[in-house]
Parts: structure tokens; sequence; C-alpha cells
């Protein structure tokens, strides 16, 4: 008894409401005290919940009173007759218990059917699995409905992680590629190219390999010349295929398939400093006039190839006193004359390696030549006398005990060492590589990478120049590498370009410690060879393949003939998947099947035509283009045109200028008549022709040989120490 009254059960209008203690006439119970203790507002109608209590809608009559317990609050006769209209009635609110049971069957019976339709689908049963499918969504619609919010942001999510996981698990990644495979014939995709080689995903990356690139805002990005960040490699359809330039580069290709004519092109879009390797002199007579316009240009030509003059020179001594520099340089030059093997071969290399080092950093120490270096080669005696001596003042102990073991150990194993180290020293007997390596002030690495000057190392097999140009690219490559460890960001920017034609035969530098490290640094390496098996012989089985897995990009001409070297890049290309239609005798289709096939068989790698090139880039699957040459290039025509137009120009000056002189040859010849027979008359103006057609023949002959003219006595003094202006050489 709390002193509120009773609940008033009449069926009258205003039988629901109650009076209580302290309050007013009227007040809703259920507004007093909703079910909990929590106040109901007014006009909200009570769903029904398990004990509690819920407001009727006008109209609607209360739950019958037979059969369970009575409503409480509202007199039974009422709810059996009804109430007036517009009568607010309060039921008890007994508990569902039909409605666990209602979801439980609906979850079974959804479970079946999506069950049952995912067993159908993988059969093949298409049709079946639909039906089961679309008998699905009643009982789902009708689970939704039941459900409040929470539940459906908890399935979303259970639904997303499922969806995820079977989207990332192996079965589904490998079934996805396998798809993609077949759905694109085993070659990359427009949209590959797009993704991962284009133009606008190199550029996208312009500030990671070119951080002084990344404050450049999105619109300069855009129209930032892709080359400036990556390297061209052919041309596929309406699109271009990239390389990012610090992606190493290897290029394969027979004799006369267009290699030279695409590494003239890299070679004019190198956006820095550039080094190129040549046997020919064919890159020089392309490039360096288009080189001469983003810097100075230098020939370093040890073998005198092609009638060119070296405008620098080389000591191989240059930074020798160092003794890891003495070491690399040893390395080098040895590398340049030695072949790939094993056993015997490798033993006698590493001790000729020891010696030349501390032969090197001895004659570094005692401001010797490499004459004195080849002649303690020749003569043991010799050099028991000096080289000690000199490696004295060195403090490096180790160098001092190889060269004491060289004269000192026996004549056998003093031979082989020898006849090993001798080869790198052949050079010496070339009367141009001689001229090529005299000491001089030393060739400034910095200097070239701020000028951004183009080198072109030219040399011959034959002629035993190699250890000298392959001596050379090293120590601007390990110089460049140490630069740009002091670098923003770690690299070289604008990047040093090594473009090494024919690098087997006459630079063959560590590649395959190189293509691991350069890129990084900001050295793109642009290595071109005739064949697979021309690594195998020069670097070995192992360290070609460490060369070829340090590749960003390779590119495969045809001419190869070599059966495993096709092989080999037609395993890399893949296969894909061959649908083949077996027809009866009556040309019916029997069955149909499909077979694994290479991409690119071997035969049509070998037989590709010239300027086709298969590329194997890394990201997407292979591409067959055309590689373009340096003679289509826009920029090259253009220049070509406007040469042509200029020498079409002097050709018709020179053909008005003979005209004119014959004209006034003739004009001569008269007047000379004429004062023949009228000499009062005539004779001072032929005498007056006759002197200006002389001396307009004398111009014309200084013209066309400037060599005539005398040289003037003021000006022989000789140039002053450092650089040569005429010939680049750096001298004394």
């Amino acid at each position: 008894m709390d002193g509120r009254g009773p609940i008033p059960t009449g069926c009258g209008a205003g039988s629901h409401r109650s009076l209580r203690p302290g309050g007013r006439a009227g007040a809703d119970p259920v507004r007093a005290a909703g079910p909990g203790g929590r106040a109901a507002r007014p006009g909200r109608r009570l769903r029904r919940r398990p004990g509690g209590l819920r407001r009727l809608p006008p109209g609607r009559p209360g739950p019958a009173a037979g059969g369970g317990r009575g409503p409480v609050g509202v007199d039974p006769g009422c709810a059996r007759g009804g109430r007036a209209a517009g009568e607010r009635v309060l039921v008890g609110d007994r508990t569902h218990r039909g409605g666990g049971a209602v979801v439980t069957s609906t979850v079974v019976v959804l479970g079946v059917l999506v069950g049952a339709a995912l067993v159908l689908w993988r059969r093949g049963a298409r049709a079946l699995a639909v039906v089961f499918a679309l008998l699905a969504v009643l009982p789902a619609v009708t689970l939704l409905r039941q459900l409040p919010w929470p539940a459906y942001a908890v399935a979303g999510v259970l639904l997303a992680g499922v969806m995820w996981h079977r989207w990332s698990r192996s079965a589904a990644t490998v079934t996805r590629w396998s798809i993609r495979s077949r759905r694109k014939v085993g070659v990359a995709s427009t949209l590959d190219v797009a993704r991962h080689a284009s133009g606008a995903a190199m550029r996208h990356r312009a500030g990671t390999v070119r951080p002084s690139l990344a404050g450049l805002s999105r619109w300069r990005r855009w129209r930032l010349p892709t080359a400036e960040v990556a390297v061209e490699l052919c041309r596929t359809g309406a699109q271009k295929v990239w390389a990012s330039v610090e992606d190493v580069v290897v290029v394969f290709g027979g004799p006369r398939v267009g290699k030279t004519g695409w590494l003239a092109g890299r070679v004019l879009d190198a956006p820095g400093a550039l080094l190129v390797t040549s046997t020919r002199t064919d890159l020089h007579d392309l490039c360096a006039g288009f080189r001469a316009q983003r810097g100075p240009v230098f020939v370093f030509n040890a073998v005198g190839l092609g009638g060119l003059a070296s405008t620098i020179t080389f000591d191989p001594l240059t930074g020798c006193t160092n003794p890891v520099t003495a070491t690399e340089r040893a390395t080098d030059m040895l590398a340049a004359v030695s072949r790939a093997g094993g056993g015997d071969r490798e033993f006698w290399d590493a001790q000729a390696r020891r010696v030349l080092a501390a032969l090197l950093h001895a004659a570094a120490l005692g401001d010797k030549h490499m004459r004195d270096v080849l002649a303690w080669v020749a003569d043991p005696d010799r050099a028991a006398r000096e080289v000690p001596a000199l490696l004295r003042r060195s403090g490096v102990a180790a160098f001092e005990q190889d060269a004491t073991q060289f004269v000192t150990t026996n004549e056998r194993t003093r031979t082989s060492i020898t006849s090993t180290v001798m080869p790198a020293l052949g050079w010496l007997t070339h009367p141009a590589a001689a001229a090529a390596a005299q000491p001089g002030r030393g060739f400034d690495v910095a200097e070239l990478l701020a000028s951004r000057a183009t080198v072109f190392l030219l040399g011959a097999e034959e002629t035993q120049a190699a250890p000298l140009v392959c001596a050379l690219t090293g120590h601007i490559a390990r110089e460049a590498r140490r630069l740009a460890a002091t670098a923003p960001g770690g690299r070289l920017d604008p990047p040093l370009t090594l473009a090494l034609d024919e690098a087997a035969l006459i630079s063959p530098v560590p590649l395959e410690s190189w293509t691991a490290d350069m890129g990084g640094r900001g050295v793109t390496i642009l290595a071109a060879f005739q064949s697979r098996a021309q690594l195998l012989a020069r670097w070995g089985e192992h360290n070609t393949a460490t060369i070829l897995n340090n590749t960003g990009a390779v590119m495969v001409f045809g001419g190869t003939r070599d059966r495993d070297d096709l092989q080999f890049w037609s395993t890399l290309a893949g296969e894909r998947d061959e649908p083949i239609t077996t027809t009866d005798l009556h040309g019916r289709v029997a069955s149909r099947t499909v077979r694994k096939v290479p991409v690119l068989p071997a035969a049509q790698i070998a037989n590709l035509p010239a300027g086709r090139v298969v590329v194997i880039r890394r990201g997407i699957g292979p591409v067959i283009g055309r590689a373009q040459m340096v003679w289509r290039r826009r920029d090259v025509r253009a220049h070509h045109r406007a040469a042509a137009r200029i020498d079409a120009h002097a050709r018709w000056q020179r053909r008005l200028e003979a005209a004119r002189a014959r004209r006034e040859q003739v004009f001569e010849r008269v007047l000379a008549r004429l004062a023949r027979r009228w000499p009062d008359r005539f004779g001072e103006a032929a005498a007056r022709v006759r002197d200006a057609n002389a001396m307009f023949a004398e111009l014309r002959r200084i013209q066309t040989q400037p060599d005539l003219v005398p040289a003037d006595p003021g000006e022989g003094s000789a140039p002053a120490a450092g650089r040569d202006e005429q010939d680049g050489r750096w001298s004394p």
C-alpha cells in the first residue's frame, strides 16, 4: 500500500486515468512509471516486450481474456467488448514464446537454401542454383526485417572480413592470376602497362628517384618530360613502355638488329652526366652533336679508333695512394682479361689481384709510371729492390707481405702469377693506349657530374685496351657512388647514366654487385650484349644469374640462334591456354579442350624482325613492341632537316659564287680584248677588273683552305698548365 490508490478498471471514458497523491487529475499511469521504472512519453506506442507494457493504437482490441493471464489494468469486459474510439488502453505484454522459434527456423531454411545453391553452382547446375538462390531471398528478407540495425553492422563487418580473406588467400590469388593470364593471352594488357610502366606511373615516383623534384606541384609534375625520370623501352600500340631510372636495363640481340639505334636514343635522353662505351664510333657520330647542347663532350680513344683523337687522359695510378682504390683498380684491370672458370683459375686470379694491387699502390706512393709496374712484373729482382721500400710508406702491412711473397716465391708460382698479370698490362705496348694513359692532373668526376658532361670510351678487344677502358669506367662509377653517399637522399640528382655497349668485350665491370647497388645511388645502368651465352662466358653461371635477378627490365631483340638462350627467354615469357576444337569427318564439333602452349615459342623469338623487341619487365607480363631507332626520333629528324637545309644553302652559295666567278672571268676577257684594240679607252678599266678578280680569287682560296693563313708569331706560346682549351686533355 503505497498510498497511490487503486488503478481504475472501468470501461467508461476516462476510466484509464487515475489520481496520484500530490499529482494532477488524469495523469497517465504509463507516463508516470513505465516498464522498469522509466517514464513513458505521451503518445508513444509501446512495443511488445517480455514482462513489459505496450500502448495499443486507437481502435485496436486488446488480447483475449481467455487462454492466458489477463492484461494488467484492463477490465476483461473491455478486452472482450472492445473500447470506444480514441481510447487508450494499457495491456500487459506476455512473453513471446514463438518469436525465437520463428527466427531459428528462418535461419535454418536460409542456410539450407544457400548451401544447396552453392553446391549446385559448383557442380555445374547453374539454372537450378539460381532457383534456390531466389528462394533464399524470401527467408533472408524475413530475417532482415526482424533484426535490429546493430545486427546489420555486425553482419556487414563479418561479410567484409570473409570476402577479404577469400580474395587474398593463396588459392584465390593463383586462380585470379590464371584467369587474368587466360584473358590476356599471357602478355601485359593495356591496363597493366598504364598502371606499372606508363609515363604517368613513372612521373608519380619522380620525387623518389630524383629528390630535387619532390617539391613540384601536381601540374608541373604532369608536364615533366618522362625521360627525366625513366628510360624508354619500346612502344606497343599507342602506349610507351618505360622503366625507372633506378632500374637496370639489359639488352640482348645479335648484330644489326637495332641495339645500337635504340641505345643511341637513350644516350640522347640521359638527363645528367653520361658514360658511353663502344667498340665503334657510330654512337659518337650519332650523339656527340646533340649531347654537346647539354654539356661538354669528351673522347677517350685508347686505340685510335676511327681516327678520333682522345680529348682526355687517364692514368690508372690515379687515386691508388689509397689502398682501397688500388685494390679496386687491380680488380677492374684483371676482370677485363679474365674469363669465368673455377678451380685453379680462380686461385691464380686472386693471387694476381693481390700482387697487382700492391704494385699499383707502391707506384702511386713513389710517383712512378705504369711502365714501372710492367717492369716490376717482368723483373722480380728490380721489384725486390724498389717495391718493399715504397710500401713501407703506406703503413699497410698486407701489401708489403704480398709484394715480398711475390718476389721471394719459387719460380713456378711466380711465373703463374706473372702470366695472369701481364695481359692486364698489355695495352702499354699500344702507342695510342699508352698516350691516353699519360699522367696528368687526373679526371675530376665531381666536375663531370656537375657539368652533365658526356664521355665516350672507345676500345677494341683485339688491341688489349679493355683493361684501361674498364679501369676508367670503374673509377667514374665508384667515385660517383662515393659522391652520392653525401648527396640529398643518398642519390645523384640528376642520375649518372652508364651506357655500356658491348660491355662483355671492352668493359666487363663487376655487374653482379653494381646491379644490386648502383640503382639506389642514382646511377642508371644500360648494358647491351650479343647473347646470354656471352654473359655466361665472361661472368660465369652464378654471377650471370645474379645480374639477371637484379635487372628491372630485359629487352630481347631477334637474331639469337642459341637454343639454350631461346628456351630460357621462352620460359620467362610463360605459358598460355590455347583452345582446341576437335571435329568429326562431317565437320561437326566433337569436343573442345584447352592445352598449354608457350606465350612466345623459341622460334618466334629467334625470328623477330629488325626493330621488334620482347620486353620482360618487373611487375607486368611480357610486352612485344617496337624499339624506336634514333634516326626516327622527331628531334633527330628535325636536326637532319636543318642540317640538310644548311647544306643546300651552302651548295647554292657555292654555285652562285662559281657563276659569279665565271661571269667576272668572261667580263675580264672581253675587256682585255677591247683594251688590246682600244688601249686608251679600255686599258685602265681592264686593269682594274683584272686586279679585283685576282683579289676575290685569293679570298675564295683562303675561305676554302684555312690552313694557308699564316700563323701569328705572337700566338705561338705554350698553353698554361691545366686543361688544354683545344683538345680538353688534362695536362700537367
